[in-house]
């Protein structure tokens, strides 16, 4: 995304041209949005967007939390349900290897180091450069998406939990308290009964 434009060059002012609305009585990306941040035709909220919140920095907002699903980075709900996106075909579809690399494991967000992470994602945006905005968002996926019946995803799970919930990173230790109620593993929570950091006493505080 392009913030800012710095140049030498003489510019003229003008007024910027008037953009048609070719929306009609259309509400698709107003009920389609699974936050309701199109809060008006051409309104977003972007406290509500999602695309928004999983690049920014501190809490992910509870409200939102569910509504995120599996999505790890960025949302396009708005674009998909846009008709005069759904009829443009002139577009491919991505190769299967293309698709394939598009498709991110939670598991390995929350279990690779920051080398890795940044390797494998580095160009995505990430606030500071800091991979603990990923394992953020990827705690809230977690939530939603961990309800394992094979074994070993299952202990994979289990031990994310029981790692974010010892790490020395108060923010990422509440998502791992609300990850965990999500998941039914409230047991683990033992573990942090009596940490003294507020934005863990607020998870712990909807545990109970």
């Amino acid at each position: 995304m392009l913030g800012s434009l710095l140049t030498d060059a003489a510019l003229v002012e003008h007024d910027p041209p008037g953009v048609a609305d070719g929306c009609g009585p259309c509400r698709r990306c107003l009920d389609g949005c699974p936050t309701e941040a199109i809060v008006a035709p051409g309104v977003v909220d972007a406290r509500r967007c999602l695309s928004w919140l999983l690049q920014a920095r501190g809490t992910f907002p509870v409200e939102h939390r569910v509504a995120l699903g599996d999505r790890i980075y960025g949302c396009d709900d708005c674009q998909e349900v846009c008709p005069p996106n759904r009829r443009d075909d002139r577009q491919e579809r991505p190769e299967a290897g293309l698709a394939a690399r598009a498709r991110v494991s939670v598991l390995a967000l929350l279990e690779d180091d920051d080398q890795t992470l940044l390797e494998r994602h580095g160009r995505w945006y990430i606030p500071d450069r800091d991979p603990r905005w990923l394992r953020r968002n990827a705690l809230v996926v977690l939530a939603n998406t961990g309800h394992a019946t094979d074994p070993d995803i299952a202990r994979r799970v289990r031990a994310a939990l029981v790692h974010y919930l010892a790490v020395d990173d108060a923010m990422l230790v509440a998502h791992a308290v609300w990850a965990a109620r999500c998941l039914g593993q409230e047991h683990l929570l033992a573990a942090v009964a009596d940490h003294t950091d507020p934005q863990v006493q607020v998870e712990l505080v909807g545990v109970r």
